[in-house]
């Protein structure tokens, strides 16, 4: 099992209404040549915009918003669901998890019939052991799926708890405002697994003493086995031997915003 940061905070948000809108990879936006955007929609607890730049001749990355159930079940929870997936090496791994992340989290929270750490666990982890099945089956007619692979960053705003769990090297930054300069305070929410970060490689060589290889200096640019930054990701090489701890970290903001 890969390594997963899982960070959860109280959130100070209470639903705005009863009513949501559920959006979608096929939700109404605005194309401006490689740019996509969204300026403003409704989710249950508030608003959110979002924008989508193709930096690649071929899109490899994939982000959804979901809001409502959390659950298969009607009576919930209730909540919003936000991932962002940074593809790379092709599209195949982020457009997999675009479309089983969520569903893995709905079956998992109307198990428990609530939402929680656990829950977002085994939904990264069901995720991860499905696409790792996929590229075993397709192996011998798409070698190529090996060595595709997608960093992972979602939230999840539940029950006046907001949950930030990361795979790779996105980042959540929470923006909060400070009434006394009107100034908005950014508050990064999620730790970031590179192997550009030094405590990151010597944590590394910890983990793997044997192993004078598991970091590597190739272009001027530090990889894990000189093939990924990312440390902690959705990935089909066997690299995954090399980083699978796991770990938690949480906090409780009780503040009002």
């Amino acid at each position: 099992m890969l390594s997963k940061l899982i960070i959860f905070l109280r959130a100070c948000w209470r639903p705005s209404s009863d009513s949501y809108v559920h959006t979608g990879p096929d939700s109404a936006g605005r194309q401006d040549g490689l740019l996509w955007y969204k300026d403003s929609g409704l989710h249950l607890v508030g608003e959110f915009s979002m924008a989508v730049v193709q930096a690649n001749n071929l899109l490899e990355d994939q982000s959804q918003i979901e809001s409502g159930s959390l659950s298969l079940l009607d009576s919930g929870p209730y909540g919003t669901f936000v991932g962002v997936y940074d593809g790379h090496g092709g599209p195949e791994t982020s457009r997999y998890i675009n479309d089983h992340l969520f569903q893995h989290l709905k079956r998992f929270a109307a198990e428990q019939n609530s939402m929680s750490v656990d829950v977002i666990r085994k939904a990264f982890q069901a995720t991860e052991e499905g696409f790792l099945s996929l590229v075993v089956k397709q192996w011998p007619t798409k070698p190529q799926m090996a060595a595709v692979g997608s960093c992972c960053l979602v939230g999840v705003i539940c029950d006046g708890t907001l949950y930030v769990a990361n795979l790779g090297d996105s980042r959540a930054v929470l923006g909060r405002l400070v009434k006394a300069t009107g100034e908005v305070l950014a508050l990064q929410l999620s730790a970031e697994h590179n192997a550009s970060f030094e405590s990151v490689r010597q944590e590394l060589h910890s983990m793997h003493p044997d192993d004078p290889q598991i970091v590597v200096l190739k272009h001027n640019v530090w990889r894990v086995k000189g093939l990924i930054q990312g440390i902690y990701e959705f990935i089909a090489y066997s690299i995954l031997a090399f980083v699978s701890d796991y770990e938690i970290h949480w906090r409780f903001i009780s503040q009002k915003c």
